[in-house]
């Protein structure tokens, strides 16, 4: 039993505090129920708006009507087409109160007309989120009815409540959506490919299934002519024309960079497929308008074919990319089918990974470290290692160039262990010669280490052997360590968690995208990607990402960390935010033992608040 308005408006924020994306509506619909009962109210209506349409959307109503009086059966109200009081609703900023009187007439019969009900009172109370009106409550008693000020106060706090739980959502709707979306192009991204592909060639699927491997011919030459801002556009570009020519059902898939993958879908065999090719080289007949420049270009495609129950996504992927780098290798402006010529001709990754091999084995590998920084102060507080090779013929190479054909190989778990043993001896070196006693050690954990026997052991005993506080090292897992075989994992993240080790959650927002999984994983820290953090100071949507990022890891009691910071504004616009720790070009690159020993000893990078 209600007894008051402070209980109504305490009832209510506990039911919405449990709102998520799933119960929402349910849960606005309990509140609804709660406010007509204790007001004595005949309706109730929960309706969101939509700026860009400029209409209205009804969202959650007490009661569940069989009819709703509004133009569009799925309760959207435009606007323009509305009566006065729907068009009061797009920029209301207090409560809005109607009763019957002669002034209202003609509102009092436009809803006997939907309703038979002669006369009507109804209070409007706006949803405000940084003085945008995101929304409306609603509230109808049939009769004439006085709305007294504290009621009124009462339903503007509870709709601060309801704008708070929209733009949470909002949020987390955008953050889930980027998790499998690129940002650029609204494709599809690589981990939604994957996935679709591992399905189509699953075991008793029909085959066979096709691959296209596209990218478009000297994009460098226009990103030097004309900055990466046009090679953007054009990359945009590219992928509208390639949505709109194909089929609905086809899976149309941003790879990088430039490089789409397309995915028709049922059976399709090299003959549909080299007609899908001709169709790719046609979209490119007419040139594209950049500014004011106008700019052709010409691409090359790679065909490849799977058979469900034979060929992994990560084969059929790769087939298709060789087929790619043959048609480039041709010249460009041309389509080349994956064959066993093909195949021979590129041995040479067998060739890398034998290389590989006996650099591990040699010694040809070394870890750098990048400071991880305290914005408020300039402090480092964590470095994180970071492996290259020390080719002998190509000089120092970053992991992109290596670590694909590492995984593939199963030569990642021998690395990784290399780095953690070579990171944590580094970190008991530097700690002898009286620095880092408070800087705790970030290694990146490979989702391959985890299926290597005794991986909680090893870690154990590199820090026993080491003499080292398992508080120092933070264990950095990626999003694949935690979804693959997620019954397993938890089992070898408890036990990390139980050696007194510290986990941290790499590139969140870009794939995370289990939120509900997310209380329960025995993590601490969640480093927020750099594709959020790089434009922050210049992307809306960028900071909307980090704010609800931000707001999650306060929520859940996880430290937080921005990757990838290259500007000051981004930097202050960090610690506004709540987020204190980062690392990037800003701060430091990642530099060898004896440079981050000196930055150590200095206590701080060259970052000054």
């Amino acid at each position: 039993m209600i007894g008051s308005l402070n209980g109504l408006v305490d009832l209510a924020a506990k039911r919405l505090i449990t709102a998520h994306t799933e119960n929402a509506v349910e849960v606005s619909e309990l509140v609804l129920t709660d406010l007509a009962a204790y007001l004595g109210l005949d309706v109730a209506f929960l309706r969101h708006n939509d700026h860009e349409i400029h209409a209205t959307r009804l969202v959650a109503q007490w009661p569940i009507r069989t009819y709703v009086p509004d133009p569009d059966p799925i309760g959207v109200v435009y606007f323009a087409e509305a009566d006065p009081v729907f068009a009061m609703a797009e920029w209301l900023k207090e409560p809005l109160v109607i009763r019957p009187e002669p002034k209202t007439d003609e509102y009092q019969q436009t809803i006997q007309q939907g309703t038979e009900v002669p006369q009507t009172s109804l209070a409007c109370v706006p949803l405000l989120s940084n003085d945008v009106t995101t929304g409306t409550l609603g509230f109808v008693k049939y009769g004439d009815r006085e709305w007294l000020e504290e009621e009124l106060n009462a339903l503007k706090t509870i709709a601060t409540m309801f704008a708070q739980l929209q733009a949470r959502l909002v949020a987390i709707e955008r953050l889930q959506f980027l998790a499998e979306h690129d940002d650029l192009t609204g494709l599809c991204n690589s981990g939604v490919l994957t996935e679709h592909l591992a399905a189509r060639l699953a075991d008793g699927q029909d085959g066979p299934v096709a691959v296209l491997f596209t990218d478009l011919d000297r994009l460098k030459s226009v990103n030097d002519q004309f900055g990466h801002t046009a090679g953007d556009e054009l990359i945009a570009q590219f992928a509208g024309r390639l949505r709109e020519s194909l089929d609905a059902t086809a899976l149309l898939a941003r790879q990088a960079g430039d490089e789409f993958v397309i995915v028709p879908a049922g059976p399709t065999d090299l003959d549909d497929a080299a007609l899908l090719a001709e169709r790719i080289t046609l979209l490119l007949k007419e040139p594209f308008t950049i500014g004011r420049e106008f700019i052709r270009r010409t691409a090359s495609i790679g065909v490849a074919l799977g058979t469900p129950g034979r060929d992994s996504a990560a084969d059929v992927l790769r087939h298709a990319d060789l087929a790619l780098v043959a048609a480039k290798d041709s010249g460009g402006n041309d389509a080349a089918v994956f064959s066993d010529v093909i195949a021979q001709k590129y041995l040479l990754l067998n060739d890398v990974e034998l290389r590989l091999r006996d650099g591990i084995e040699n010694g040809a590998f070394v870890v750098h470290y990048q400071p991880e920084v305290d914005l408020r102060t300039g402090e480092v507080v964590a470095v994180e290692a970071l492996v290259r090779w020390n080719h002998p013929t190509r000089g120092m190479l970053l992991p992109s160039a290596f670590m694909p054909v590492a995984e593939s190989s199963n030569l990642a778990a021998v690395l990784g262990r290399k780095v953690l043993q070579d990171s944590c001896a580094q970190l008991r070196q530097w700690r002898s010669m009286g620095l880092a006693q408070t800087v705790k050690l970030r290694v990146n954990v490979s989702p391959v280490q985890r299926v290597a026997d005794g991986f909680v052991d090893h870690v154990a005993r590199v820090l026993a052997d080491l003499e080292l506080d398992p508080a120092s090292l933070s264990l950095e897992i990626s999003e694949s360590f935690v979804t693959d075989d997620a019954d397993l994992n938890d089992e070898i993240l408890t036990a990390l968690r139980a050696l007194g080790v510290s986990l941290a959650l790499d590139e969140f927002g870009a794939a995370y995208s289990d939120l509900s999984r997310l209380k329960s994983l025995p993590i601490d820290t969640l480093k927020i990607d750099r594709s959020f953090v790089q434009n922050l100071d210049g992307s809306k949507d960028d900071l909307a990402i980090v704010r609800a990022i931000v707001s999650l890891g306060e929520a859940f009691g996880l430290g937080l960390v921005a990757v990838g910071l290259e500007t000051e504004a981004a930097a202050r616009m960090l610690v506004q935010l709540g987020c204190y720790q980062a690392q990037g070009f800003l701060l430091s690159p990642p530099v060898d033992a004896d440079t981050m020993a000196t930055m150590l000893a200095d206590g701080s990078t060259s970052w000054r608040p």
